[in-house]
């Protein structure tokens, strides 16, 4: 399976203002790089010592865990902090970050496939395998594959909060090659702001395309983990996507997100005018204030409602 490009995830956060909630140094996907990275190694260990972690057996082992050593490690996207299991007969050489290995830039492009739902055990073990590469055996690519479904699964069905004040919705078109097929498919994405203002992706989700049916599974798993009520979500255009958000947060206020708004006015505008039409638009949506908002749209309608009276 190909990596995820870059500018795909380039293209997702275009239309938000701290691109470094999901790409940052502290972001969405450094967490997640850092979660994923210590289980493979955990994995590791236990492929090595040959027995689970608080398993009887390793009594009369010889050789057992010894806690973890601190290693920083530097990829394209920044520093992660990871800690490094460790046996008290130093005998574990891990495969995934080898001693000495300062830098690790083959996963990133990878975790967000890794923890979309709907990843079989063999496409995840496919993605390790890359990883890895085709030197270490299938017994430790299968126990790695083991300890990194825990984690994937973990965190794909961790509690929420009871209330979000902005839920932002939204599908990333990619391809995926599968049984020697390239296909599109659709992950779909979810963002909540939370009561202190911070940004978190809610969950992610692999599908054939994009479709409002799709959309209301997604938002009633989120009721089911915890999320009580959210006040405003924010999406597309897509058609059914308004009713089915209704029809599990009926109190929710769903509003379409801006640049979609502004792109569904200029289809009422003759291409001469699309870039001043743009620009008035704009000014309505980025206004930081009701007051200023409405002052906007009446200078809007003042210079349009002429010329495009079903936009004003």
């Amino acid at each position: 399976m190909p990596p995820i490009r870059p500018e795909l995830l380039d293209e997702l956060l275009k239309d938000y203002k701290k691109p470094d909630d999901l790409l940052g140094q502290d972001g969405l996907l450094q967490q997640l790089t850092k979660a994923l990275v210590e289980r493979a190694l955990d994995g590791e260990l236990t492929h090595h010592l040959g027995y689970e972690k608080h398993d009887s057996a390793g009594d009369n082992s010889g050789n057992s865990r010894n806690g973890t050593t601190p290693k920083t490690l530097r990829g394209k996207r920044g520093q992660v902090q990871i800690a490094v299991p460790r046996d008290r007969t130093s005998e574990f050489e891990p495969q995934l970050v080898k001693k000495g290995q300062t830098r690790f830039d083959g996963l990133d492009e990878n975790i967000i496939s890794l923890y979309a739902r709907g990843m079989t055990q063999r496409e995840i073990q496919g993605h390790l395998q890359e990883i890895y590469g085709v030197e270490v055996s299938p017994a430790l690519i299968s126990t790695v594959t083991d300890a990194v479904l825990d984690e994937v699964r973990a965190w794909q069905s961790r509690p929420l909060d009871a209330v979000y004040p902005i839920l932002y919705l939204d599908a990333l078109q990619v391809k995926v090659k599968s049984q020697g097929r390239v296909t599109n498919k659709a992950i779909y994405l979810a963002f909540g702001v939370n009561l202190q203002g911070l940004k978190e992706v809610l969950g992610m989700w692999a599908a054939e395309a994009e479709g409002a049916k799709f959309w209301m599974q997604v938002v009633t798993e989120l009721k089911n983990r915890g999320a009580s009520d959210i006040f405003v979500a924010c999406v597309d255009g897509l058609k059914g996507f308004p009713e089915a958000i209704e029809a599990i947060f009926p109190q929710t206020q769903v509003q379409l997100c801006m640049v979609h708004m502004v792109r569904h006015s200029l289809s009422y505008v003759s291409h001469k005018d699309r870039k001043a039409v743009a620009t008035d638009l704009k000014a309505v949506y980025q206004a930081a204030t009701l007051e200023e908002a409405e002052r906007q749209l009446a200078q809007f309608e003042e210079a349009w409602a002429g010329s495009y009276p079903v936009i004003a």
